[in-house]
């Protein structure tokens, strides 16, 4: 396995994108087309892809249908990234089907270079291995997440059924565009003759006349707008997630369970449900019971996920402004802390200091300190000079590593407290899929007595 991830690592990454499709439709012609042979619930926008994903998935599947799920990145390994019938590829599965096309992909490159174009990249290897997994099961749906914009995502080879934009804002500018009109424009590139187009709630008018002036403008789809025909009628906060009645030009389903936190996903699952109408084979309103069962189930690894108690630890990949916004709405409606302490790295090519603004009011303390990425993450001196201006120098402190980091954090929650350390007390670790990946890793690998011993020890 390893060997296998270290051959397609050594190809372009996957935050260096090359615009173009011809490599993706040039291996695939060669493998007969495997993305035809299943219908397709296509994702983009710039946050909450992988949690509407996992919701669609896990309704498709609750139906009895046969799926998979393709998302990125990877937390702590990357057949994490290709899963059927909601189980991530095993280390040999993961093996034979990079065997089965790893022939295909050196034809394709062969083709490429001659033609004065580049070999296949580390996202367009995964995605091919991805399709042919799924024409190989065979699977019935697949829920496949675009990687990053739209237009020229390896993924866009696909004519989805069901084609979801999310909330749209900056990300990866030095890609998709300088102007989030720019990022629209390029993620609205998924839309397809003859699919349904969904479209997650805009904070910019001018991203919803883009968005809908492409579905208006395409070929027989069908617009379906978050707020318009589909509609989060109420919700409300409950243990270990929410309760939401959410509202399709099908039907309207009352108090559907959700699992996961905060208001940003309650129209996720919105999203989810209508691309789940368009491709399941029944007509109207679905089951409510099969919806709440599969909503109430799903769990997002790195989106404000509760990974310990005494004291509680959340892990959240949250990086750009948009995301952690939503983060803290969520954590602030969720959660009733009086000391919570930030554990943040992040890439030095994200809006460092506008994140640590939306992050500050929240946080107790912060501990900084640089995660595993070597290329892109932001050395820890120059996050912490970056935290000082945000925090004061008060607030924060500096670990060279994330294992030092956590124990730091767990060491300044306060354990004086009269209710006791798993009350109101807790650490939050945010920045990067990175730095979530990284803690997740360790903090499986580290019990919580571990963790209270070195506290102690302090």
């Amino acid at each position: 396995m390893q060997q296998v991830y270290r051959e397609i690592m050594k190809r372009a990454p996957e935050h260096a994108p090359q615009p173009s499709l011809e490599r993706m439709r040039y291996v695939l012609d060669l493998l007969g087309h495997p993305e035809q042979s299943f219908k397709t619930i296509h994702i983009t926008g710039t946050n909450g892809k992988g949690s509407t994903a996992r919701l669609a998935e896990a309704l498709v599947r609750t139906y009895g249908l046969r799926t998979g799920l393709y998302t990125s990145p990877h937390l702590e390994a990357v057949n994490e990234r290709i899963a059927i019938d909601g189980q991530q590829l095993s280390d040999e599965n993961f093996i034979d089907i990079y065997e089965q096309v790893i022939d295909f992909i050196n034809l394709t490159d062969k083709h490429s270079l001659e033609n004065g174009g580049a070999r296949m990249s580390f996202f367009e290897v995964l995605t091919t291995m991805a399709i042919w997994a799924f024409a190989d099961a065979p699977v019935d749906v697949a829920v496949i997440e675009v990687g990053m914009g739209g237009l020229w995502d390896a993924t866009n080879v696909i004519d989805a059924d069901a084609a979801i934009i999310g909330p749209v804002g900056m990300d990866h500018m030095q890609w998709l565009g300088d102007t989030v009109e720019k990022i629209a424009t390029e993620k609205s590139g998924i839309i397809k003759p003859n699919c349904t187009a969904i479209i997650g709630p805009q904070e910019h008018e001018s991203v919803e006349k883009i968005l809908g002036d492409k579905a208006r403008d395409t070929a027989g789809v069908t617009l379906l707008r978050d707020g318009e025909e589909l509609e989060v009628t109420t919700r409300v906060p409950a243990v270990g997630g929410q309760m939401a009645t959410l509202r399709t030009p099908n039907g309207t389903y009352e108090d559907v369970p959700i699992s996961l936190f905060g208001e940003h996903q309650a129209h996720n699952a919105l999203a989810a449900l209508a691309a789940a109408e368009v491709v399941l084979p029944v007509s109207g309103t679905l089951d409510g019971d099969l919806v709440s069962e599969a909503f109430g189930s799903v769990k997002v690894p790195g989106r404000i996920e509760v990974v310990r108690t005494s004291p509680t630890i959340i892990i959240d990949g949250g990086h750009n402004v948009q995301a952690v916004t939503a983060l803290r709405k969520a954590i602030e409606e969720s959660f009733d802390f009086r000391q919570l302490v930030g554990i943040v790295s992040m890439m030095g090519d994200k809006q460092v200091e506008e994140v640590l603004g939306i992050l500050e009011p929240l946080l107790s303390q912060i501990v900084v300190t640089q995660n595993s990425e070597t290329d892109r993450v932001m050395p820890v001196d120059d996050l912490e000079k970056v935290a000082i201006g945000v925090f004061g120098p008060d607030r924060v402190t500096k670990e060279a590593t994330m294992p030092d980091a956590i124990a730091k954090a767990v060491d300044l929650v306060d354990t004086e407290d009269e209710l006791g350390v798993g009350y109101g007390h807790g650490v939050l670790i945010t920045g990067s899929f990175v730095t979530a990946g990284d803690a997740r890793l360790l903090l499986k690998e580290t019990p919580n007595k571990d963790l209270m011993k070195k506290k102690s020890e302090r």
